[in-house]
């Protein structure tokens, strides 16, 4: 497959041009990648009204996710999520509609700014934890009919940040009987297209989604995709582009731009045999783990999340005794530990992960459990929680205050409680386990 976009950039970088544009560093500097670094120069297009070498790119990807339509973000899955929000807004005001989506409570913090940001209101599909969400079809549907108000999309996160895989399959019929778009953050799951079975979100029925290219494939830092699907209402695939354009920077990065580029040419050439064999070797080890004792959570199948309470330590403790090996995990908190897997990585690393993990002694399981969220009350949107006045304050001194922005750092940058709601005490206890010391709170 070609790669439009690198073949410009190299052939502009080798005619070693008289630089009189941005970037400032005109093409020389420290990091040795300056002559790739470009803007939207003659011949480079435009990342959001493209007609040439992106444009070109972008039709490769959406050829090989086999997508209605795939837009470029150079600024993660977050640009993404508003996008996808916002064209859902266009949706809701076609068919005459109230802006109202039905979401699971663990979706990325983004989501609320982009409620707040295009005044859309949610109500929350609840889950038993903080970072997963599952979500039964049946329930769903039930949800549904019950409903006063119908809403205009269906909002999951699916692969969560512990690896649970959704039926997105039997979600998106249920969405789709009752008119609903299904939206899906597939931030963590880009590669699931190319697995033996495709799992994709587009294969399984989701109208949209967003998949962040560099959590899981070989692309850099904030390169992301846009899909819709090829059966999403034609004006939403009409509108992508400026939907994107809405909240991004007019300077994309083209380092990215290449690196989502050059994907394109490694997806063609093979991928789908190195993800079956990266997935076979994830789940070896986890079988191995499994019989020494350690428990897993999780279904997906380049993820591997393990529980280590039963074996006597936490998360982070695990986390810190692997860092001492110099072995860097994705995520830590109290009750778990994740590890992502990709074909980037060499066969060693399995073995030099299980060994650490073996040399670790098992002691006495740890009996506390995270705290249940329980249903916080609703004092105001988060749109009216977030465009307040607020102030910081200890978490002990702000029971029964109003949340006004989300407290939590990424990762796994999901809220423990949503803007707009009353902080009550199984938020405080909850804020505590996860080390938050101080809220932001709507001034009184």
């Amino acid at each position: 497959m070609n790669t439009p976009v690198c073949d410009f950039v190299r052939a502009y970088a080798a005619k070693s041009p008289l630089r009189l544009h941005m970037p400032g560093h005109k093409g020389v500097g420290p990091l040795g990648v300056e002559a790739m670094d470009v803007t939207e120069i003659p011949g480079a297009d435009v990342l959001y009204a493209p007609d040439g070498v992106i444009a070109e790119s972008e039709a490769n990807a959406a050829a090989l996710f086999g997508s209605g339509r795939t837009v470029y973000s150079t600024e993660g899955s977050s640009l993404c999520i508003r996008a996808m929000l916002y064209l859902a807004l266009l949706w809701a005001r076609a068919q005459g509609r109230r802006p109202l989506v039905l979401a699971g409570r663990n979706a990325h913090k983004t989501f609320l700014s982009a409620l707040a940001l295009l005044d859309m209101d949610a109500e929350w599909l609840c889950g038993a934890g903080l970072l997963s969400c599952p979500i039964d079809a049946a329930a769903l549907d039930a949800r549904l009919s019950a409903m006063a108000e119908a809403p205009v999309a269906v909002y999951i996160t699916s692969p969560d940040y512990l690896g649970n895989v959704a039926d997105i399959a039997a979600l998106a019929a249920v969405c789709h009987a009752h008119g609903a778009l299904l939206l899906v953050d597939n931030a963590h799951g880009a590669y699931l297209h190319f697995l033996p079975a495709p799992a994709h979100p587009l294969d399984l029925g989701a109208d949209l989604c967003c998949d962040s290219a560099h959590k899981t494939l070989g692309v850099l830092t904030g390169g992301a995709y846009l899909h819709l699907a090829a059966s999403a209402p034609p004006m939403l695939r009409d509108a992508a582009e400026r939907a994107m354009s809405l909240f991004a920077s007019t300077s994309p990065s083209y380092l990215i731009l290449q690196s989502l580029d050059a994907m394109n040419a490694a997806l063609a050439d093979g991928y789908a045999g190195k993800v079956m064999s990266t997935a076979s070797r994830v789940a070896a080890l986890r079988e191995a783990l499994e019989a020494e004792g350690w428990e897993t959570a999780g279904d997906e199948p380049l993820k591997l999340t393990l529980r280590p309470k039963s074996r006597g330590y936490t998360g982070a403790e695990i986390a810190a005794l692997l860092e001492k090996r110099e072995i860097v995990c994705e995520f830590a908190d109290p009750d778990n530990i994740v590890f992502m897997f990709t074909p980037s990585l060499p066969v060693s690393a399995y073995g030099e992960l299980s060994d650490a993990l073996r040399a670790i002694a098992s002691r006495s399981a740890l009996t506390e459990r995270p705290p249940v969220l329980g249903t916080p009350r609703r004092v105001a949107s988060p749109r009216e929680a977030m465009l307040s006045p607020s102030e910081s304050l200890p978490v002990e001194l702000a029971l029964g205050r109003v949340l006004a922005s989300p407290c939590v750092s990424c990762p796994p940058a999901v809220p423990i409680l949503v803007c707009g709601e009353a902080i009550d005490e199984a938020a405080i206890r909850a804020f505590r386990y996860y080390g938050v010391e101080r809220v932001e709170v709507v001034t009184e």
